[in-house]
């Protein structure tokens, strides 16, 4: 039986207005790798979501590699900093009782806005917490956008929708490039 990734998620992963999001570019990655890739992602969707439909989504695929990348939703539409928290513990505690897989936190993207990064900020230093607390691996694509911008002379808006909140195609690219290394120790360790 091949060893499955899952990934759980808001509208970024969902790739919301795009045609192909980071998620696509994992999914092809892991067919080169002989992982079966399962995309639980919604537009829309909070860590609220992650744990209403953790048994529904997650649970019967018991994945080897788990994705749960949630955050610019909750900060924008106000879940409080400790509920987030809460919810990814609830989430990863949950996901290792029942099949204790390998768990990936991704961030997503920086922000223009100084005051919509310090939202985002705080949610991303939750995510650390969190990844630090219980062991999970963190995939820091803030820090890796931000370095993608300043070697390419670009601003957030070469990358981003209309709005900021949402990546574009090449902005999704550049997800998909800074999820890689993570991803493939995740494989490198669950194919051993």
């Amino acid at each position: 039986m091949m060893p499955k990734l899952l990934v759980r998620g808001g509208s970024i992963a969902a790739g919301v207005g795009v045609v192909r999001g980071y998620v696509d570019r994992v999914h092809e990655y892991c067919n080169h790798r002989g992982i079966e890739f399962i995309d639980r992602t919604r537009h829309g969707d909070n860590s609220f979501d992650g744990i209403g439909t953790f048994l529904e989504d997650i649970a019967p695929h018991r994945p080897e590699i788990l994705m749960i990348h949630f955050g610019v939703e909750d900060a924008f539409f106000p879940v409080y900093r400790s509920e987030f928290k809460e919810n990814l513990v609830r989430m990863v505690r949950l996901a290792r009782e029942l099949f204790d897989p390998f768990i990936l936190l991704p961030t997503s993207h920086t922000f223009d806005d100084p005051y919509e990064m310090d939202a985002v900020h705080i949610y991303y230093r939750t995510i650390r917490e969190v990844c630090q607390d219980l062991g999970c691996g963190m995939v820091a694509t803030h820090t890796y956008w931000a370095g993608y911008l300043q070697d390419h002379g670009l601003k957030n808006a070469d990358l981003v929708q209309h709005d900021g909140r949402l990546p574009n195609e090449r902005g999704h690219a550049v997800l998909a490039e800074a999820m890689k290394p993570a991803v493939e120790r995740a494989i490198s360790r669950v194919l051993l």
